[in-house]
């Protein structure tokens, strides 16, 4: 059985509480989930201007495993198709799949369109006939189908044979309010399948916490496309989490919808995806949580050790993740090694070094720090005990000054004096902010020793709080992304001093730079 994997992350995720990502943040998270083997990548509505941007970037792209699918309405109905601003902005988005969604449910028909059932109709076939004629595949997703149906399935399987006559290539069957059982999914399924004659698909939402087992239910009535975000972020309660979908669809059903080699990817991509979205990992996610393959019992550990198909349902490698024995704070070298070997660096899992570097790892984790997308960071700590690490710089002190001016300007500057080569240096510099102006100081303070430099900058910045509960003394994780012409890397720095920990995750972007380019 084929199945397709639809990510809608950057457009339905986005749409979660507290989730604002920048173009850049699409872009990596595309990068990401191109590499984990995702189908389709939803990359946002080509009518904003921020997606506009992403498409033109994504665009100059070459993505080795996904399309790019751009996504918006059918027309206005008092439109016509080829006058229609967001009909063009589709098309301009140069994806050779768009996906538009229309209104299925005749509740949405007339109190939220305020057109008649045959005007809907009318949009729908004119808008997938229209973009179908101009080379595109289209996907049509049925918005609210499920309770479309349940209210007036006549109606509803009409819209559904409607863009299927127009020229659909897929069609998704949407439970937009997250509301329906899973009795009832199989059921409707069951009931219009025989009628679609191209490919279904299945959208969920996560409002009874059904989402997951609502698309692979689906999935097992014969749905060959499932639409989901990473780590299931979304709007209200979230929509079903992909991460876990792809985990059963591979390691349970045996669907290869992704490489066996991808899915060891899944862990870490959904973790690189969590720190992009400054949102919080779910410890228990199930899959690639902290604590999905963490024993505390005791004789849940005396088992586990023995034998781990006691208390664990798989492989905790086969899908990047790695056991945890919460009573002995062990956690094994396999992920280290596994990171350590992508790096090219050689490290030998029964070796002095390795359980040396696994004991700091464990300590810094206690401390707070996460390397899960922090790579730049990673290395550069493996690199420090493996004596293939030379230290560029010391730091004698630096001083940050924030300044209100009654005029309601506020200015930053900092003042750094550090050793470099045997030489002082003092400098200070100004910046948009105070992490900006430490930024500003040491690369000004570096520039003329390394004029690599001047090829790399500052792209991302976020600062995570790690435990609320203690209010302003509370530790915070920096999380820094640095580029360069060639590619990016990420660092991290932890600390209860803000400050602090954008300069230990600057002096390690800094410091990544000069030794990936072999600066003597």
């Amino acid at each position: 059985m084929q199945v397709k994997l639809y990510d809608t992350t950057l457009r339905d995720g986005s749409q979660g509480e507290g989730i604002s990502y920048s173009v850049n943040d699409k872009v990596n998270i595309a990068a990401k989930l191109d590499e984990l083997g995702v189908h389709y990548i939803e990359a946002g509505w080509p009518m904003n201007p921020k997606d506009k941007q992403v498409f033109a970037a994504l665009n100059k792209k070459k993505l080795k495993n996904a399309e790019l699918v751009a996504f918006g309405s059918t027309r206005r109905a008092d439109v016509k198709v080829e006058d229609d601003e967001n009909i063009k902005s589709l098309l301009g988005a140069q994806t050779k799949i768009i996906t538009v969604f229309g209104k299925t449910w005749d509740l949405h028909v007339r109190d939220v369109l305020k057109v008649s059932l045959d005007e809907n109709l009318k949009m729908i076939s004119d808008t997938v006939s229209y973009l179908a004629a101009k080379g595109r595949k289209v996907f049509y997703d049925c918005e609210h189908f499920f309770d479309a149906y349940k209210a007036n399935p006549d109606y509803a399987l009409k819209t559904l044979l409607c863009a299927q006559d127009a020229g659909a290539s897929a069609i998704v069957l949407c439970d937009t309010n997250g509301g329906t059982l899973t009795k009832d999914i199989l059921r409707i399924i069951k009931e219009i399948s025989p009628k679609i004659k191209v490919g279904l698909g299945i959208h969920e939402h996560n409002d009874l916490g059904l989402g997951v087992a609502n698309s692979i239910a689906a999935v097992e009535a014969g749905c060959t496309q499932v639409q989901g975000t990473m780590n299931g972020y979304g709007e209200r309660c979230g929509n079903a989490d992909l991460v876990t979908i792809i985990g059963i669809l591979k390691t349970k059903m045996g669907v290869d919808c992704v490489s066996d080699t991808q899915i060891k990817a899944l862990t870490p991509t959904a973790h690189f995806i969590s720190e992009i979205s400054n949102m919080r990992q779910q410890e228990n996610q199930p899959f690639v949580g902290r604590s999905a393959f963490a024993h505390k019992g005791g004789v849940h550990i005396n088992a586990v050790m023995k034998n781990p198909v006691t208390y664990e349902h798989l492989d905790p490698a086969a899908v990047g993740n790695y056991r945890r024995i919460l009573v002995s704070e062990l956690a094994g070298k396999t992920p280290i090694l596994i990171k350590a070997k992508e790096l090219d660096l050689d490290l030998e899992k029964e070796s002095a070094q390795s359980k040396k570097i696994l004991k700091l790892l464990q300590a810094l984790e206690h401390q707070g720090y996460s390397f899960e997308a922090a790579d730049a960071s990673f290395e550069l700590l493996v690199k420090r005990e493996l004596k293939k690490y030379k230290k560029f710089f010391d730091l004698e002190s630096f001083k940050v000054v924030i300044e209100k001016h009654a005029d309601g300007r506020i200015t930053s500057e900092a003042v750094i004096k550090i050793k470099v080569k045997g030489v002082k240096e003092h400098t200070a510099a100004e910046g948009d902010g105070p992490v900006n102006a430490l930024d500003n100081a040491l690369r000004k303070a570096l520039k003329s020793f390394y004029p690599a430099l001047a090829k790399m900058h500052l792209s991302d910045f976020k600062v995570r709080v790690l435990d609320a509960k203690v209010g302003t003394a509370a530790k915070v994780r920096v999380f820094i992304q640095s580029q360069d012409e060639k590619d990016s890397w990420n660092t991290v720095g932890v600390s209860e001093n803000i400050i602090e920990a954008s300069w230990q995750a600057l002096v390690d972007s800094v410091e990544y730079k000069l030794l990936k380019d072999k600066v003597e």
